[in-house]
């Protein structure tokens, strides 16, 4: 669905309310370069990766709150009412997200390093992996159907969350039962489920975007279980 913000009499309006989905969308692309490399410096036992992915996490807290504050004036300045005023709440409330994600993304860096670190590559990669890949498309899925204002392409992107937190959950019962197993690996396995637990949580803010824009283009809040009625 195609929607417009050039009906207001300040041109001004109009280049505020671009100039902040803009600053989101960026920040977006920062945070999906960052869990890709996360991933990469698991994959390749790559510590100087890592290293890089935690200094951009200051980063990313800074552009959260510079949206925040660009949001703020806005508010104040223009009083944005109707589709106006959904643009500029799901913009902060997407940043929120995309700074968990940032967090998120440090948490698997922090767990490249430790794995690296320990100089055996970790049993269960595969399922790492694995989900990795289908957040990794959940997140820049949810983020391409906010730059369209694509509600189908949204509640589609938003049912693969149900897919993730399956494999998530099969995938910590692989590995619990591989650490009862063989005790010497606990320590290992516990940095394995730490990470899948961080990837589990990016597709959980990937799906929390996905509601923003049925939010933005529709005016309808279907967090907590009401997307079925959308769809």
């Amino acid at each position: 669905m195609e929607m417009h913000f050039d009906q207001h009499i300040s041109r001004q309006f109009n280049e505020d309310l671009e100039s902040l989905k803009t600053e989101m969308l960026e920040m977006g692309g920062m945070v999906t370069r960052q869990v890709a490399d996360a991933v990469e410096a698991l994959a390749n036992a790559d510590s100087e990766l890592a290293e890089k992915v935690l200094q951009v996490e200051e980063e990313i807290d800074r552009c959260e709150m510079e949206l925040d504050e660009h949001a703020t004036l806005i508010i104040a300045k223009r009083q944005p009412a109707a589709s106006d005023l959904r643009m500029v709440m799901s913009v902060i409330r997407i940043a929120r997200d995309l700074e968990r994600v940032g967090d998120e993304a440090s948490k698997v860096a922090k767990m490249a390093i430790a794995l690296t670190d320990e100089g055996t590559a970790p049993r269960g990669y595969t399922e790492i992996r694995h989900i990795a890949n289908a957040v990794r498309k959940m997140l820049n899925d949810a983020l391409d159907a906010y730059t369209r204002f694509d509600v189908k392409s949204a509640l589609e992107t938003l049912a693969e969350d149900e897919q993730v937190d399956m494999d998530y959950r099969s995938a910590v019962r692989e590995m619990i039962t591989y650490m009862m197993e063989d005790p010497r690996s606990i320590s290992r396995v516990m940095n394995v489920l730490w990470t899948l637990r961080s990837l589990e949580r990016i597709g959980d803010h990937a799906k929390n975007i996905c509601e923003q824009v049925v939010y933005l283009v529709k005016g309808a809040d279907i967090r907590h279980g009401n997307e079925q009625n959308m769809r």
